[in-house]
């Protein structure tokens, strides 16, 4: 049985430093993706945007800049209050989304409790089911 670890939050849509739109965004988990994170932007809408990406780099970009490519994560500081920003690169165009970084940190310790760092291979069942294959 697989488990879903969620959390519904606001992110800032910055379009420049002065400049921040809202947009209602859900952070998810699920232990049979136990290597992935889930972020689903305008999950209001008739057409959301969903995001997957390594778990790893979530968590690391809490703490320092990580990632490179499609997906950066760094945590800063805006108005005083602890922030982690992601900037998001598709073929559809850039984003760069603050999220408040004890809402993602606190979320995050709940998905490392589900299923903690270098068990992730455990919940795949993949021993499973090689032996059954190797048993035929």
């Amino acid at each position: 049985m697989h488990s879903v670890v969620e959390r519904d939050l606001e992110l800032n849509l910055v379009l420049s430093p002065e400049h921040r739109i809202a947009v209602p965004a859900r952070l998810g988990y699920l232990t049979g993706d136990p290597y992935a994170v889930h972020v689903t932007f305008h999950v209001d809408c008739e057409h959301p945007v969903h995001w997957t990406f390594a778990r790893d780099l979530l968590v690391e970009g809490v703490f320092r800049p990580c990632g490179q490519g499609d997906v950066r994560v760094w945590p800063t500081k805006s108005e005083g209050r602890g922030v982690v920003l992601m900037a998001l690169r598709s073929p559809d165009g850039d984003a760069l989304l603050e999220a408040p970084a004890a809402q993602v940190s606190a979320w995050l310790e709940r998905t490392l409790r589900v299923v903690p760092p270098g068990t992730e291979a455990e919940q795949l069942g993949l021993d499973d089911e090689l032996a059954e294959l190797l048993a035929q």
